[in-house]
């Protein structure tokens, strides 16, 4: 996708269960089962903004860009 999502690892070095967060943020385990495993099309920013409160870390300890342009690969660069 170009996004890479390290949710998991962020939660595994911090102790902290994925329901514990769910919790904590205020979002469904449904939703962040989804964001976990990296099926997400989209975080909103507050929602973002909470989980990195919690799990005390930056955003770009959870996103992470793999170099690549994403679902629209098969475009020719400008």
């Amino acid at each position: 996708m170009g996004i890479e999502i390290h949710l998991e690892e962020m939660l595994k070095s911090r102790g902290m269960t994925s329901r514990q967060l769910c919790e904590k943020v205020g979002i469904t385990e449904a939703n962040m089962s989804v964001l976990r495993s990296g099926r997400c099309k989209g975080i909103r920013l507050h929602t973002l903004n909470r989980i990195c409160y919690y799990l005390r870390c930056d955003v770009g300890e959870i996103l992470r860009f793999d170099g690549k342009l994403g679902e629209d690969e098969d475009h020719e660069e400008d």
